[in-house]
């Protein structure tokens, strides 16, 4: 929805481009791991997702009025993906480099997943739901569980472990979205 917005409207008022540099940067990790384990499915759903956020980055940079910090957030990112790259190459000996990249890709998706408890205080307080998207709720949901029912399938806790979380915040935002009904929002 972010992209049709900036699109119709021909600029970035309101959205927030944080969200689409961790993504892009959260996808990029997991691309790693899925190429290190060799495991397609990883590899393939991840390589979609750091291609649909660049190019919400790129979108959003040639909407954006001001392009050098955005630009300069694009360039750190590039930064310490490289820095990673090399890390996880050159210092972490091959035996181990799989599950330091998997540790680091959990903390990464674990820290993600919880970055919109502070929205959920807000709900709280406001007992308003109106800065909670449904849609988001309902995607979040399905797609930290398939990943929690693909990680135990395969026995692989990096993958397991950091998408319960998500499942645990999906079915709170839920909860909040049925203690305060958007018609119970009072109109300003």
């Amino acid at each position: 929805s972010d992209l049709r917005q900036m699109l119709a409207t021909k600029s970035v008022e309101n959205i927030q481009f944080l969200p689409f540099l961790t993504t892009d940067a959260n996808n990029l990790s997991w691309l790693g791991y899925g190429c290190l384990k060799g495991d397609g499915t990883v590899i393939t759903v991840n390589a979609i997702g750091a291609a649909l956020q660049t190019l919400y980055i790129l979108v959003y940079l040639y909407y954006s009025p001001a392009k050098r910090p955005v630009l300069l957030q694009v360039l750190l990112l590039l930064a310490v993906v490289v820095t990673g790259y090399g890390y996880f190459t050159i210092l972490v000996d091959s035996g181990t480099r799989l599950a330091h990249l998997g540790l680091f890709c959990s903390v990464f998706t674990i820290s993600m997943y919880l970055s919109p408890l502070a929205d959920l205080a807000k709900v709280v307080r406001s007992k308003s739901t109106r800065c909670l998207s449904f849609p988001l709720t309902v995607t979040t949901l399905v797609a930290s569980s398939s990943w929690t029912l693909y990680g135990l399938q395969l026995h692989d806790p990096y993958i397991t472990v950091p998408n319960v979380p998500g499942i645990v915040t999906s079915l709170v935002r839920f909860w909040l979205f049925r203690r305060y009904r958007p018609e119970q929002d009072k109109p300003y």
